[in-house]
This record gives C-alpha cells, sequence and structure tokens, in this order.
C-alpha cells in the first residue's frame, strides 16, 4: 500500500497576493506521486488538519492567516486537536516555503518546524537564481546541488535544533534552505524553497522535496 499524503493548501485566510498555492501545491502532489505516495491536495487548510487519521505525511504549503484583518479568525478546535493527534502519533511533516510563517494558531505549529518568519525582521532579497548546496546526508540519499529560480528566505528565528542539509546563497552568507528535525515521535523536514512553479522545474529541487518527504514518512 502506497503512503498517503495530505497537502494542506493555501486559500482564504491562508492565501496572499505573491504565492500561487494552487500551482506548486499541484507541483508538489506531482513530485510526490512519482515517488509513490498517494497524494491529495486540500485547499482547505483547516479542514486538512482535522482530516489527517490515517495520513502517513502532512505537507503544509500555505500562507500566514495574521497578515489580514481579521483579527477574530481562528482554528476550529477540530483542526487544533487534528494536528496535535497526528503530531503524537508521529505523523511525518514536510513544510514548504511560506509554511515557516503559516499554521501561527497552531500552539505546536512553530515548535515542531524549528523556525518562523518574523514579521519586520525576516526578509527575503529579489528573487531570482540562486545556487543550493545539498550536505551529504545518508538519510536523504545521493542528492545533488542546484540551480533554482526561487526566492532567498534569510534571519528566519530559529526554535531548537535542526540538522541542515541544503543551503541557497542568503543575502551576502548562506542560510538554510532545508533542514531535518523530529518532534516527539514526528519527523519534520522544512523545505523554505518554493516560491511559484519555477521552483519545481528544477530537478535538483523536486529530487530534494522526494527525499524529504520519503524521510519524513519514513517512506525509505
Amino acid at each position: 500500500m502506497s503512503a498517503r499524503a495530505v497537502i494542506a493548501s493555501g486559500s482564504g485566510r491562508y492565501a496572499d497576493p505573491w504565492h500561487p498555492f494552487d500551482e506548486t501545491s499541484a507541483a508538489i502532489a506531482g513530485v510526490l506521486r512519482e515517488v509513490g505516495f498517494d497524494a491529495e491536495v486540500n485547499a482547505d487548510v483547516d479542514d486538512a488538519l482535522a482530516s489527517l487519521d490515517g495520513a502517513d505525511l502532512l505537507v503544509v504549503n500555505a500562507g500566514d492567516p495574521w497578515r489580514g484583518d481579521d483579527e477574530t479568525a481562528a482554528a476550529p478546535a477540530a483542526s487544533l486537536a487534528g494536528l496535535r493527534s497526528a503530531l503524537d502519533r508521529g505523523i511525518g511533516v514536510l513544510a514548504t516555503h511560506t509554511a515557516v510563517a503559516s499554521l501561527r494558531d497552531y500552539p505546536e505549529w512553530a515548535a515542531a518546524v524549528g523556525a518562523i518568519w518574523m514579521p519586520g525582521l525576516s526578509y527575503h532579497p529579489p528573487r531570482g537564481d540562486t545556487a543550493v548546496r545539498v550536505e551529504d546526508a545518508p538519510e536523504l540519499g545521493g542528492l545533488s546541488g542546484f540551480d533554482v529560480d526561487d526566492e532567498r528566505y534569510t534571519r528566519l528565528q530559529q526554535i531548537g535544533d535542526r540538522r541542515v542539509v541544503a543551503w541557497h546563497a542568503g543575502d551576502g552568507s548562506p542560510e538554510p534552505a532545508a533542514w531535518l528535525r523530529e518532534f516527539g515521535p514526528s519527523r519534520v523536514a522544512v523545505d523554505v524553497l518554493g516560491h511559484d512553479g519555477r521552483s519545481y522545474e528544477a530537478a535538483g529541487h523536486r529530487a530534494l522535496v522526494a527525499a524529504l518527504a520519503r524521510w519524513a514518512a519514513r517512506a525509505n
């Protein structure tokens, strides 16, 4: 039986004017299916997090829910409980790009992914071609460095320990592009690349995403 992946894709309060989440979630789903996942995209983020029973991998590809003006909006109790229960049982997690600025209503999220975007402090230089250096990580197999057209997230606030497995050029000095960590029984992989579909046109990035997902879901 193939591993089941749920992709929580940004829409509504998890959308923004800059990121085409439909496009990138479809690209992620394609990568996962190529390596044997049964991948489904759910454009209702909170519903996705309430529907994780039986899922081996949660992919969060969604934006910042606190950037809007509706201060009364909050994640439903069933969604909060769904993520907590999934992490407690050891679900795999892949957080992509804006996921480090997402799920701000979920108390476990920042601690699970190990970094957050800090408004007013975190930033990215103008997007463009950047070289990604990949570490020799046995967990991910033999991956090579690659070039990608993407944003370069800089000055994220680190939370807890992590093992950086890929670096991008940053803004004058290297910055983490991807890392691995464990949160209780769950494996968590973070890939801060993936601004739009052009990012997933890079074969090296697709290979990195596949390896991160397989490690997180224990599908190696």
